[in-house]
């Protein structure tokens, strides 16, 4: 599985942006997709899930502002995060395997796409 990230950037508090993380190399719909950050000095922390069948979850601290979403068609995976805060600055991780559960011990990883907001 080949995973490429994209559509981060720097932006303002409470703006918006859309990630992408478009699938290869394996069948897309029989992966689960999602999506992690780390910050400086920090620890990778889990941001969101989309399972096979469409079921998410999400983090406490960004429910109501981000959504993760998936199109088979496009074998892409989406995180629209809206109402930035400068806490969510980090690079940001698109991941793929069968189940949520398995992404930290088995998952493939795309390279990390940087999300800055400014206050």
């Amino acid at each position: 599985v080949q995973l490429q990230a994209s559509g981060g950037g720097l932006v303002q508090a409470g703006e918006s942006l859309r990630l992408s993380c478009v699938f290869s190399g394996n069948i897309f719909r029989n992966h689960a997709m999602g999506w992690y950050r780390q910050a400086p000095g920090k620890q990778r922390e889990f941001v969101a899930s989309i399972t096979i069948g469409g079921n998410t979850n999400y983090r406490d601290s960004v429910k109501g502002r981000f959504t993760i979403s998936r199109v088979s068609a496009k074998n892409t995976a989406y995180l629209q995060m809206n109402s930035l805060k400068p806490e969510d600055t980090a690079v940001y991780y698109c991941t793929a395997a069968r189940l949520p559960s398995l992404f930290e011990q088995h998952g493939s990883w795309g390279q990390g796409t940087q999300v800055t907001v400014s206050s």
